[in-house]
């Protein structure tokens, strides 16, 4: 029984190593076969996409569209989406609208709770009020 259990492991040994470098072949040529098929497919999408673009109103089209270019002797104008609200600059965070803080009453430059606090004045929406509060500096 010894004997036909060796014969048999080695015919079984000498049989597969060969299948299974066929068998690993295979699985190879598959997947190339499927990248060429894919490579293939790509290269009909582009043949037909250039087809499409190679009139000279299509590509005058993709360059206005894509590229943002105009024909010599036009300009482009664009026209930015709004944000919905009649007056942008509000909206935007700029500071140059924000009101002015006056440089006491920030906590950074006091030196504790001997510091002097400002005088409260009355709110004065006028121009020469606004314009004198910015010119606190020289006083």
């Amino acid at each position: 029984m010894l004997p036909l259990a060796l014969v048999t492991a080695a015919a079984l040994l000498s049989l597969w190593f060969p299948f299974r470098a066929l068998w690993h072949q295979q699985s190879e040529i598959s997947s190339t076969s499927a990248q060429i098929a894919a490579i293939q497919r790509q290269d009909l999408s582009l043949t037909a996409q250039a087809k499409s673009v190679s009139s000279k109103a299509a590509a005058t089209l993709l360059a206005r569209e894509q590229y943002q270019l105009v024909a010599p002797g036009q300009s482009l104008i664009q026209v930015l989406p709004g944000n919905g609200t009649g007056y942008v600059a509000a909206n935007t965070g700029d500071p140059g609208f924000q009101p002015l803080v006056s440089p006491l009453s920030s906590t950074s430059l006091t030196s504790g709770p001997a510091a002097a606090t400002p005088a409260k004045r009355a709110p004065s929406n006028g121009f020469l009020a606004r314009f004198a509060r910015t010119l606190e500096f020289w006083r």
